[in-house]
């Protein structure tokens, strides 16, 4: 049996040697420099009464310490979540509920409400003894290895449950297995831009690519583009279509130099053909627009040679099927089914909402879709209800629910609107009640409070009544098609 995860990324340390494989700020760290961090965490751990099943939250930022603490926890075979920063307070306790641990910064320091179980200072598992060997990795084929959090907009976030096997089987630590996609941008992920946290399943996996392909990780505190690019003379970074946008502006009004990019990988919302035209035509042929899903992780990914508007090739098991669930045939249009090689086995604890989207060894994407003739992907709309805050998915369903428990709305229905900012915004449609003027401050200030910021509504349309489909249910198009963009 093949060892599993991340005992291929202990060999690739190891053999990096004194390859740097991170720069953080005025530090350049080296392969052997961060196994040998690996080591000291893992002792650490270990020592602490960590192994094998137990829950490990992880309250980090992202420095060489904070990724050597993530490898190490999957080498003890904990099940590890990941804490993103923006959640309320019962988001974080929702998170940490089943997690014995938890390995922090600080004392002291930002999200102490956050912990749970026993708490442990990397500082203090950094000074670990190290025996110079390489870690014994304990996760167990079918444990779960991490727990990757939907952006929570249904109040509590949805926790995918990704076991070790997943994990081993990923194609970023498998050269060997790189579909045509993968391969050419792992050739341009000399330098990769890594910012925000290492909780995030597309910053971790790029990350993962990035060490594969022989480059190197560089961390940036504030991620500006252009400025952390050239600062950094970054040859690739993550992006959302919003941040693509305004660096697109940026160029042509103030041109910086961006002779070191190569690529630029766009997840989280679609890119408009006109969009990646005006990008190709402004910065080149850098963009790679990928799409997965929390629960399946990259599914398609569209190179720069691609035709605008499809998202490639998909090199996974994908299926078009009608309402019935029967597959059609290409040009169709239908519901996606995605089977890759490291999707999630079901959401953490949520055995209901698991048979909802993974059905006999496919998950169900809730997106529409056809596949051309050519095999080529591409998307038609969603069969969700959501909206799509910096590469964030929230749920409408929700945020109405709670708006319509203010003394001063009916009804509410939302919808998603184009913001140049954030790649869509909420705009909320409400029927007042009798003898009530609703504001729009104070319906944010309910949202934010009990949901998230990003989901609280930038915009409010006061209605007498919601417009109809013939099917007698709230038309949803017909409100967005006046809603324009914020």
């Amino acid at each position: 049996m093949a060892e599993q995860f991340p005992g291929a990324l202990l060999d690739l340390l190891g053999a990096a040697g004194d390859r740097p494989v991170f720069e953080h700020g005025d530090r350049t760290v080296t392969g052997s420099q961060l196994l040998g961090a690996v080591r000291r965490v893992t002792h650490g751990l270990r020592a602490g009464g960590v192994g094998p099943g137990d829950g490990v939250a992880l309250l980090l930022g992202v420095s060489p310490e904070a990724f050597a603490a993530l490898v190490a926890a999957h080498a003890v075979g904990a099940r590890v979540v990941g804490v993103r920063p923006g959640l309320t307070e019962q988001q974080r306790a929702h998170l940490l509920a089943d997690t014995a641990f938890t390995v922090t910064d600080s004392t002291d320091g930002p999200g102490a409400d956050a912990r749970s179980g026993r708490v442990l200072v990397l500082d203090d598992l950094l000074s670990a003894a190290d025996d110079g060997l390489r870690p014994t990795v304990s996760g167990r084929p079918q444990d779960i290895a991490r727990l990757i959090h939907t952006s929570g907009s249904t109040g509590l976030p949805k926790a995918c449950a990704q076991t070790y096997a997943a994990m081993t089987a990923a194609w970023a630590l498998r050269p060997d297995a790189w579909p045509p996609a993968v391969r050419e941008l792992a050739a341009r992920l000399d330098r990769f831009l890594v910012f925000g946290t290492l909780a995030s399943q597309v910053m971790l996996d790029y990350g993962l690519l990035t060490l594969a392909a022989g480059g190197t990780l560089v961390t940036a505190e504030r991620p500006g583009f252009p400025d952390s690019i050239v600062r950094h003379r970054a040859t690739a970074s993550v992006i959302t279509v919003a941040r693509l946008v305004k660096l697109v502006q940026s160029q042509r009004k103030e041109p910086a130099d961006l002779g070191s990019l190569r690529a630029l990988m766009v997840s989280g919302s679609p890119l408009e053909p006109g969009r990646l035209r005006e990008a190709a035509e402004v910065l080149g042929p850098v963009v790679f627009h990928g799409y997965g899903q929390t629960e399946t992780g990259m599914i398609s990914m569209a190179t720069p040679d691609d035709v605008p508007g499809s998202l490639g090739v998909p090199p996974v098991g994908l299926q078009v099927r009608d309402a019935s669930g029967r597959p059609v045939p290409p040009g169709t249009d239908g519901e996606l089914f995605a089977r890759t090689p490291a999707q999630a086995g079901g959401y953490w604890r949520e055995p209901a909402r698991s048979a909802e989207v993974f059905v006999d060894g496919w998950v169900r994407t809730r997106d529409l879709g056809r596949l051309d003739a050519q095999g080529r992907l591409w998307l038609t709309g969603r069969a969700r209800d959501v909206i799509i805050v910096n590469a964030n998915v929230y749920y409408a369903g929700p945020v109405e629910r709670l708006l319509a428990t203010h003394p001063s709305v009916a009804e509410a229905y939302v919808v998603a609107v184009p913001d140049d900012d954030t790649g869509e915004a909420v705009h909320a449609f409400v029927v007042p009640a009798a003898g009530h003027v609703p504001d729009l401050a104070a319906l944010r200030a309910l949202v934010t409070a009990d949901l998230e910021e990003a989901c609280a509504p930038t915009r409010l349309t006061l209605i007498e009544e919601v417009p109809l489909t013939p099917a007698g249910k709230p038309d949803k198009r017909q409100l967005a098609s006046g809603a324009g963009p914020c």
